[in-house]
């Protein structure tokens, strides 16, 4: 009597396992069909992938009853296999992909392209199309057809005789070698171009085009101005050497990848000030009231507290200029980039008459024949301004001390710093004194520097 009762439950405990199996066999037993892929359709057989809006792709569909992974690929009559895609993980379930009959990047025996093909359209022909699946115990199917391209573009969007001006560059303001020009030449129109620095953790970035009379992605020759970001304030990568990329789409989806190398060197932001002392002010005046022809002296020191180095040129602390000498007159002009030192006033003619180096040449720090105060360092500046007229026709007139970097910028905390008045003493134009001439020590340029 107990084994008939016991019969309904182990009808029950066959059922549940039949049904467990059912459930771990990922639906293999379904409506009576194991099989892997199902339903797949490739819904037009001719496309001709021209961009110009008519049969350019057609849908391809496939339904996978468990989880695989996915090929989909092209062969020709040569048997050369294309890939539109390989080896992609997929659950189960259905898939829908628009195939425009553009297959990872391949070369053609003919082609003298530079860079990497990362896409391509198929050339003209017939091909036998394969969808393949193989799921996780190993198991493979596959469905195959045939598709003709007709009218596909021929050409790819090629970034010609793409070039760096320069593979070093120090990204820091100082006017030398501060921006890298890198130029390509597109021979047809595109839809999308990027330029951009790839970083080693695998960051972009992106570099902008110069506008110029060649409108973006047009055909023509195109220009990019990279500068580190100092521009605009911004840090620069950390010097190292770095992949320049430029990548290049058309409207059928071809797309065109070309690098090159770029060291960057030297790079920051340049930052510096007039260093104040813990009691007084920035500048130190020899005095507040000077006989004409007596000489005024100060001291005043600059730090530079950014990260990168900073170039400055002479004249040398310690010169004394008449006042009515500029730094022109010594023979120190204006050099963009360059930070200087300089004393003001007000009725100036010339911005900053007189201007000094940020150091000693012993002090400074030469970097390709050019003298640099490096970061973290000081310079202890001294000068003086030989009296030899009223500054600016004003008695007593208000010097002050500013930190140029030239054809850049003066910084509102470098502007204008500590004014002082001077007073001239001027006497009557009977007692006046001829001040004695004294030869300008005028800057003699080595013709072998340039």
């Amino acid at each position: 009597m107990s084994t008939k009762r016991s019969t309904p439950f182990i009808v029950l405990a066959i059922a549940a396992v039949v049904v467990l199996a059912a459930v771990l066999l990922g639906g293999r037993l379904l409506n009576g069909d194991d099989s892997l892929l199902r339903t797949v359709v490739v819904r037009d057989s001719l496309i001709t992938p021209n961009a110009d809006g008519v049969a350019d792709a057609t849908p391809i569909s496939y339904e996978l009853s468990r989880n695989a992974t996915v090929s989909i690929y092209f062969e020709d009559a040569a048997g050369d296999r294309f890939f539109f895609r390989q080896d992609k993980a997929r659950g189960a379930g259905q898939y829908e992909v628009l195939f425009s009959g553009v297959v990872d990047g391949y070369r053609l025996a003919t082609d003298e392209i530079a860079g990497e093909i990362l896409s391509r359209l198929l050339r003209d022909g017939d091909y036998t199309w394969t969808i393949e699946a193989t799921d996780f115990d190993g198991v493979t199917e596959r469905q195959q057809g045939t598709i003709t391209i007709a009218d596909a573009d021929p050409q790819l969007p090629e970034l010609r005789n793409f070039t760096l001006d320069r593979h070093t560059f120090t990204p820091n303001r100082d006017g030398i070698d501060d921006r890298v020009l890198m130029q390509f030449y597109l021979p047809k129109e595109v839809a999308d171009v990027r330029v951009f620095v790839q970083l080693p953790e695998g960051g972009e970035l992106p570099i902008a085009e110069q506008e110029r009379d060649v409108p973006a992605n047009s055909p023509g020759r195109h220009y990019y101005d990279y500068e580190g970001g100092v521009d605009n304030g911004e840090t620069p990568p950390p010097d190292g050497v770095y992949t320049v990329v430029a990548q290049a789409q058309d409207a059928e989806g071809q797309r065109i990848r070309v690098t090159d190398e770029l060291t960057i060197q030297h790079g920051g932001v340049p930052r510096a000030d007039i260093f104040p002392p813990p009691t007084g002010n920035s500048v130190q005046w020899s005095a507040t009231a000077v006989a004409l022809c007596d000489t005024i002296t100060f001291t005043m020191t600059v730090e530079n507290y950014g990260n990168a180095p900073i170039r400055t040129t002479g004249p040398e602390p310690g010169i004394v200029y008449d006042s009515d000498w500029n730094y022109n007159t010594l023979g120190w002009f204006t050099e963009s980039g360059a930070w200087r030192a300089a004393i003001g006033f007000e009725n100036e003619i010339t911005n900053y008459p007189y201007r000094w180096a940020l150091g000693s040449a012993s002090e400074l720090e030469e970097i390709d024949g050019h003298l640099y105060l490096m970061p973290g360092q000081r310079a202890v500046i001294t000068g003086g301004i030989r009296v030899t007229g009223v500054f600016g026709n004003r008695n007593p007139q208000p010097l002050w001390a500013g930190l140029i970097h030239e054809d850049v910028q003066i910084t509102e905390f470098n502007n204008r710093v500590d004014p002082q008045s001077i007073l001239v003493d001027v006497p009557d134009a009977a007692h006046r004194p001829e001040c004695e001439p004294r030869e300008i020590p005028i800057r003699v340029l080595d013709p072998a520097a340039n």
